[in-house]
């Protein structure tokens, strides 16, 4: 990092300008230029935290920031430094073992990046220099070096691609390891480069570097003898990314652009924004009122120690005299020490043991999904993923569910179902007649058998064949009878002519095969030149000029090509949206109601046009393209005003329908969800027939349900502007669904509306108008309009939605009323906005490439595993860290009122009631165990039953477990133990004889035996609690008991050297001889958990789970007594609104 900013201070011009200059082989341009060369940073990979020098003070700075350590620092400081009644070592050791345990985690995990760092830059590389081929260590090259790599190596650094040994100057790579996807990736080197590359002069001229993995703007100026300086365009498709390989190329060579931590890997890989959930802001807040209860009981100990001196006699009675140092000590001082003295006896109330806990319950817990064998699916052979454990209870309180469609909701493997060409409807029969059999038309058209003619259908067919971006797999691969689009294979159906495809979207390989079906065969393209067999077997070549790129913007993507008679001609597919303005109005008419139809079936439509060009036309489209390519600002924009500028005065030829089946038990997924009292909005940029259809198939729209439409088509009206059109139907929709509907159940725990019968539906176009009004005074009356209409809907569907606006349709909802927990789930790289706005992100392991799996805080194969995600791993999540948090607040609050009380007993003397070795033993090994294993593996309710019944996720929405009614009941249990303990052992003590010699028990004794009855009281309150036991639960819960007897028998039973005075030796043994000690410590424990006992015998199970005592579920997994008691236990942790206890 230093070495980074001291290449920036000493080197920095490239810092300064928004381009670099790169000087190709280090060779100097001719003498007409100033060689200036610049200083870039080596290529070095650093992704560890820490080194040997630093790990100590990073690591102890960055721990001590979390406010409890820091708390328990001043803490142990205090005891350190003021004369406290306790050792330093009760809150030192504690706080050791905290640090210890989470430095040791963060140096093992530093420990393994250091050595992938070592491993990627101790790589041996060969770079040309001075004609020779030279083995360096990666970490060695710099920019300008000319890098050879052969095939299966990855790139060691960014780099632009000079040579290839393939003949058409392409080469193949697969970015796996950057975005997932392992499909090849067809790249091109440039233009007019030396074959003799050491005779290669050049610099190249290229942007700062920047993370996008997909874009890159730069031009090379290649300089020939006595000749003009040649400049050719750079884009993402010269560029070499690093981590990526190199496939089906035997070697290639490359200019280095962009080392090390400027790559795009390595600026990819600094890490997301922190999210954290509503656990952890409960803790804080629960923290306070406990750091407010300890100033509180020291503020009063202190009071009444002072009360107490000022009394005659008991400042300074004959038999304790104060020295002639205390007798000169400041008073305010003194009460200022004393003050810290009861802060340190008592601030063992707030549980610093309770953060390790929790990070290793998440920890350890997430193992739990990965491990889950139904999330594995066996067609890509992978389970789910975590790549975030600190949210995982987050998933049993999610509200809202934003899911994109394609992909998600359906499966993204596309099949080719029919075309319309001209107006005439077009079904592919698997018959052996010839393609004109295949034509048949809509009755509506009546044209009934007649068909568009084959000038018409050829030249739809062709534009099928050459406007995509498809590569035909090389034969005699193993691959080659595999289609593949981002890392899924599939089987190539047995055609007439075999062959595999590669296209980084499925629609692209459907169309190519749908075509193939009707007699044109898209052969590959060579050396640029696009070759297809048409349907009398002819072989026909056109030369590809320009691909004109899809980009969600203008939904639609076009190539230029040359006939072999020389006329040049645009082919376009895309979007209705995007190309029915840019047609002639009359041929709309006839493909709209076949679009219309197709969308409304549930089907992709696109629509498929074309322009031939004049020589004029496409000589300014050449030069425009030509200079937007060339320029280094706004390249982007200004390709697109090109793009739009040739895409105009097309001639439509006809639609395509391309199916895409319905994922595997999303209807039933849905259902389930929206059981649980979650609200499912659906986000796509789709049509809004085909997302409304897809909707139906789902249940989430019913036949009954009506439909609230805000689109661009419900805001035409001649009497208004859309503005204010807008404005009347969100007063219209408000009234119907707000103010008209019936009122919300009482006791239901979300906003869930007793009237489910309406969708809302909204559309890209729409939505700019709401969220940017002209006046910004309507923009939030909009905005509260339209998310209250949202909150009364069963569903809502947000259809032709950008990328953007899928962020802020769920940044919007998430900052609403409530702060409601948003999930978003997707598959592709446009879902990577609103995954990463969510509280939680879902990556569904997908056909789109792993960019959003990458992005997401958890991925999972296929949408039906959200169900289980949510409904039990969410709710068991949340079920476990709530009790474990407010388990750990009530045992702390246990231990440390006996403590307080005391004091009214010794004059506030800071006289502690506990040993040291209790107190520093206490929550480290006493009482953790058995709470890490219950947050681990507890399962109040079976998993079959948490599936079966939805509704009971419900029960513990909007943080139910952690409110401050169950923090109250917690807090009061806490108090009553506490005082029960105290006393009941003062009761004993009013007999002073307790052994049978006559003796009497002193105050260890006392402290001894209140802290046995402590130790034994929580731990089997924990037992009560616990509904799913197994083997480590009772070896924890047990073993824990044991361990506190031997540990008090062992640590009194010997005389310690280093210990100046032993309290305890032998106190433990002996209190045990004592009958009358054993009969307290048996009462107390029962008297303590007796309120339990009653509530578990007493209570009868009711409401939603009343329905676990059916008879189907009497067998699942054998734990029919864990279902029964589920009821008490849930009544007990947080407050039933739906059920009012009586």
């Amino acid at each position: 990092m230093l070495r980074r900013r001291l290449n920036r201070l000493c080197g920095g011009d490239e810092n300064r300008v928004d381009s670099r200059t790169i000087y190709v082989g280090h060779r100097p341009c001719p003498d007409t230029e100033a060689f200036i060369p610049s200083k870039f940073c080596d290529n070095r990979i650093v992704s560890s935290k820490y080194t040997v020098w630093n790990f100590l003070p990073k690591n102890l700075f960055e721990q001590f920031r979390r406010i409890a350590n820091f708390y328990f620092l001043i803490i142990f400081l205090v005891q350190v430094i003021v004369d406290t009644p306790t050792s330093p070592v009760t809150s030192g050791l504690p706080l050791f073992f905290v640090i210890t345990v989470t430095a040791i985690k963060q140096g093992y995990e530093d420990c393994l990046r250091h050595k992938a760092d070592n491993e990627v830059n101790k790589y041996l590389v060969t770079v040309l220099e001075d004609g020779r081929s030279v083995k360096k260590e990666s970490e060695k090259i710099k920019v300008g070096d000319v890098v050879e790599v052969v095939e299966d190596e990855t790139f060691p650094c960014d780099l632009i691609l000079l040579e290839s040994s393939r003949e058409d100057g392409t080469c193949f790579v697969t970015t796996a390891s950057l975005d997932g996807e392992s499909n090849h990736k067809t790249h091109y080197t440039v233009q007019d480069t030396e074959k003799d590359l050491q005779a290669l002069t050049a610099t190249i001229e290229c942007e700062q570097p920047q993370p996008d993995l997909y874009k890159f703007v730069g031009r090379m100026h290649i300089y020939k003898a006595e000749q003009e300086p040649a400049v050719r365009s750079l884009g993402p498709e010269n560029l070499l990314l690093k981590g990526a390989t190199l496939k089906n190329t035997k070697k290639i060579y490359g200019v280095a652009v962009y080392t090390g931590m400027e790559t795009k890997m390595a600026l990819n890989y600094q890490g997301k924004s922190q999210k954290r959930s509503a656990v952890e802001k409960s803790i804080n807040a629960f923290l306070l009122v406990y750091l407010c209860i300890l100033i509180s009981k020291a503020v009063v100990c202190t009071t009444l120690k002072y009360v107490w001196q000022s009394k005659e006699g008991q400042d300074e009675p004959w038999y304790n005299q104060k020295t002639q140092k205390e007798k000169d000590t400041n008073m305010y001082l003194k009460m200022f020490t004393d003050f810290l003295s009861f802060m340190v006896l008592f601030n063992f109330i707030i549980p610093v043991s309770m953060y390790v806990t929790v990070e290793m319950q998440k920890f350890l817990g997430s193992f739990f999904i990965t491990w889950d064998k139904d999330f594995f699916d066996s067609e890509i052979q992978e389970g789910a993923l975590v790549n975030t454990s600190d949210l995982n209870e987050e998933l049993g309180q999610v509200e809202y569910v934003f899911t994109d469609k394609t992909g998600t909701l359906t499966q993204n493997n596309m099949e080719f179902i029919e075309c319309c060409i001209d107006g005439f409807q077009y079904k592919h029969r698997d018959t052996q007649s010839e393609v004109d059999g295949f034509t048949m038309t809509d009755g509506l058209m009546n044209k009934l058998h007649q068909k568009a003619g084959q000038e018409k259908e050829e030249l739809f067919l062709r534009a099928l064949c050459l406007c995509h971006t498809v590569q035909v797999k090389e034969p005699g691969s193993k691959e080659a009878l595999t289609d593949q689009v981002d890392g899924i294979d599939g089987i190539l159906p047995q055609l007439e002519e075999e062959r595999g495809f590669i296209a980084s979207s499925p629609d692209e390989i459907a169309l190519v095969k749908g075509a193939m079906k009707y007699g044109f065969t898209f052969l590959g393209l060579e050396s640029k030149s696009m070759k297809i067999k048409n349907r009398e077997n002819n072989i026909e070549e056109y030369k590809l000029l320009h691909v004109l790129n899809f980009d969600p913007v203008r939904r639609r993507m076009s190539v230029i090509v040359q006939t072999k008679s020389g006329e040049t001609l645009l082919f376009c597919k895309g979007a209705d949206s995007s190309i029915f303005p840019r047609v002639k109005p009359e041929e709309v008419d006839r493909i709209r109601m076949h679009v219309e139809r197709n969308a409304t079936e549930g089907y992709r439509t696109l629509c498929v046009a074309f322009k031939q060009l004049s020589a004029e036309e496409y000589a300014m489209a050449d030069k425009g393209l030509s200079d937007a390519r060339l320029a280094l600002q706004d390249r982007e924009e200004k390709l697109i005003a090109v793009y739009n500028q040739v895409e105009t005065g097309m001639s439509l030829i006809g639609a395509t329908a391309v199916e895409d089946r319905l994922q595997e038990e999303a209807a039933e997924t849905m259902e389930a969800l929206q059981g649980a009292g979650m609200k499912v909005w659906v986000l796509t940029g789709d049509k809004m027939e085909t997302a409304k259809s897809t909707c139906y198939a789902c249940r989430l729209f019913q036949r009954g349900t009506e439909l609230l439409e805000l689109t661009v088509r419900t805001l035409e009206d001649e009497r208004l502007k859309r503005q204010e059109k807008l404005y009347e139907l969100l007063q219209e929709y408000h009234r119907k669904a707000v103010q008209d509907a019936p009122p919300v159940k009482a006791g239901v725990t979300r906003s869930w509306s007793a009237n489910q019968d309406y969708g809302f539906i909204i559309d890209g176009a729409t939505l700019s108008l709401l969220m940017n009004p002209p006046l910004e005074a309507d923009a939030s009356q909009y905005k509260s309009l339209f998310l209250q209409i949202c909150q009364n809907c069963t569903a809502v569907l947000c259809c032709r939605m950008a990328p953007l606006q899928k962020a802020q349709i769920v940044k919007m909802v998430k900052n609403s009323k409530g702060s409601p927990i948003t999930l978003s789930i997707g598959d592709g790289a446009n879902d990577v906005s609103m995954i990463l706005e969510a509280h939680v992100g879902i990556g569904i392991k997908g056909k789109e490439g792993r960019q959003a799996v990458r992005n997401s805080d958890y991925a999972i194969p296929k949408l039906k595993h959200l169900k289980k995600l949510l409904l039990a791993h969410g709710h068991l999540y949340y079920v476990r860290i709530a009790h474990l948090v407010q388990y750990f607040f009530y045992k702390n609050l246990c231990f440390i009122l006996p403590q307080f009380l005391y004091q009214f007993f010794c004059g506030c003397s800071q006289q502690p009631l506990y040993d040291a070795a209790y107190l520093t033993m206490y929550n480290i090994c006493f009482t953790s165990m058995p709470i890490l294993a219950y947050s681990l593996l507890e399962q109040h309710i079976d998993i079959e039953i948490l599936l079966d019944n939805a509704a009971l996720y419900r029960e513990i929405a909007n943080n139910a477990m952690l409110r401050w009614r169950p923090f109250l009941y917690w807090t009061v249990l806490g108090i009553f133990q506490g005082l029960l303990f105290f006393f009941g052992v003062r009761f004993l003590f009013s007999n002073p004889a307790l052994q049978d010699n006559g003796q009497v028990f002193g105050n260890w004794s006392y402290g001894t035996i209140v802290f046995t009855v402590l130790v034994f009281t929580v731990t089997l309150k924990l037992a009560l609690d616990t509904r799913h036991w197994t083997w480590i639960n009772h070896f924890v819960i047990w073993g824990s008991l044991a361990f506190y007897v031997f540990f008090s028998f062992f640590w009194g039973g010997i005389i310690w050297p280093f210990l100046k005075q032993q309290r305890l030796y032998f106190v433990f043994a002996n209190m045990l001889s004592s009958v009358s000690a054993w009969l307290v410590i048996i009462i107390l424990i029962l008297l303590s958990l007796l309120p339990e006992i009653l509530l578990v015998v007493l209570r009868k199970p009711r409401g939603p789970h009343s329905r676990q005592k059916k008879p189907s579920q009497s067998n699942v997994g054998g734990n029919q007594s864990s279902q029964s008691s589920a009821r008490p236990l849930l009544m007990r942790t947080f407050s039933d609104e739906s059920n009012p206890v009586i």
